[in-house]
């Protein structure tokens, strides 16, 4: 068990909350505490979940700017158009052979931005989507996103969105979509202890604050952490902590089990399962970001950050397949880019602007997309499919590592 890094992080470079931030947070934080006391310690994976979904309280509950300069971090489709451009280049070959009665389903639709250009690129290579579905769990996204797609498309492209509570109950064919989805799926924390598995919980100290506390994992961690053992050859040493998954491959089957037809296609940052676990990585991945700063205190001002953990690509390749979908390709996000069409994308843009601060921005968007240091290797692309058979790019072929997972 130890103290939460409160103090810590509120001396440290992190910018001070607003006032009506700092109450926010303290509105969520005594739900947490309420909750702890009348039921005992919480997993950490509950934690997580409350501090991003909790209703009208959680970090994408909530009405606070998240994506972009105003926000805590930005995503590929906020850097400019050149992401989504690329990915609807990947989409389009399964679109066109699945006919019109395809549909695009994009899990978490952040800004909108994304759906915007994807829409636009989809429709003038001449296949749109029948339908461009968005599971989007935040009531305050979903709405940032009807009011910027209903302004920014033309209404043929507009009426095509539709906006889900919940996944697809009957069979569809289409494409399914996430972008930094997977790492903020909630998170179990486990430990190992003499040789025995631990799960994270997090309690109250006498002082009311959050603090860590390690308990007997059940069946389904401690399964699932001895499983990664014999894949990794090798028993965690004690002292070892890190995330793991056990839902995933529930949760696959939940969002894409009824697709009868299509491809999934998921953009996160993680590594393979050998590299995720290795030895020296002995606290795990999880990360908060709050105004563009990461760092490593999951109890600062719960609510207002946006807690992440990597993705283990090898367990995202074992669900997909549990699943009954075939992995297609697993490769960096800069290869994927560039096997879809980004060097086409990025001298198109830089011909149609003669102003120079924009050809500048499209310089800068190319780079943060695809250098080893920022998006490029970090960011990884893996693709699936079911009953569908497509010619991938050679260039996505030549990079792929499917042999690493």
């Amino acid at each position: 068990m130890w103290l939460s890094r409160y103090a810590q992080a509120m001396s440290s470079p992190l910018p001070a909350p607003s006032a009506e931030e700092h109450a926010h947070a303290e509105r969520l934080a005594a739900l947490l505490r309420e909750m702890i006391a009348a039921h005992g310690p919480l997993p950490f994976s509950s934690y997580m979940e409350r501090c991003l979904y909790a209703p009208g309280l959680g970090y994408y509950s909530a009405g606070k700017t998240k994506f972009g300069p105003a926000g805590d971090f930005i995503t590929a489709p906020e850097l400019g158009e050149l992401f989504a451009r690329c990915v609807a280049e990947a989409m389009r070959p399964a679109l066109a052979a699945l006919g019109a009665q395809a549909d695009v389903l994009e899990l978490g639709g952040g800004s909108g931005a994304f759906a915007e250009t994807a829409l636009r690129a989809l429709a003038a290579g001449g296949t749109p989507p029948r339908r461009y579905l968005i599971l989007e769990p935040s009531a305050d996204l979903r709405e940032r996103q009807r009011e910027r797609l209903r302004s920014a498309l033309p209404s043929a492209l507009a009426t095509r969105v539709q906006w889900l509570d919940r996944p697809p109950r009957s069979p569809w064919r289409g494409v399914l979509f996430a972008n930094e989805v997977i790492d903020a799926l909630p998170a179990t924390r486990f430990a190992i202890a003499q040789g025995e598995v631990y799960e994270e919980h997090v309690a109250l100290d006498e002082h009311g604050a959050f603090v860590r506390r390690d308990l007997p994992a059940d069946a389904l961690v401690r399964s699932a952490v001895r499983r990664v053992e014999r894949d990794l050859e090798a028993p965690f040493a004690d002292g070892y902590r890190s995330e793991i998954l056990p839902q995933l491959p529930y949760w696959l089957e939940a969002v894409a089990g009824t697709l009868e037809a299509g491809l999934l296609l998921f953009v996160d940052y993680g590594y393979p399962r050998r590299e995720y676990y290795l030895p020296e990585r002995r606290d795990g991945t999880l990360m908060a970001h709050y105004r563009h700063r990461a760092h490593a205190d999951p109890f600062f001002l719960p609510g207002l950050n946006d807690l992440t953990a990597s993705v283990d690509f090898t367990a995202l390749a074992e669900a997909g397949h549990g699943a009954g979908f075939e992995l297609l390709a697993y490769v960096p996000q800069s290869a994927f880019l560039l096997a879809h069409g980004l060097p086409e994308a990025f001298e198109q843009a830089w011909s149609a602007s003669e102003d120079e601060v924009r050809r500048l921005g499209l310089a800068q968007e190319v780079k943060r997309l695809t250098l080893p240091g920022q998006m490029g290797e970090r960011f990884q692309a893996m693709l699936f499919a079911r009953g569908l058979e497509l010619a991938l790019p050679d260039e996505l072929l030549a990079a792929d590592r499917r042999a690493r997972l």
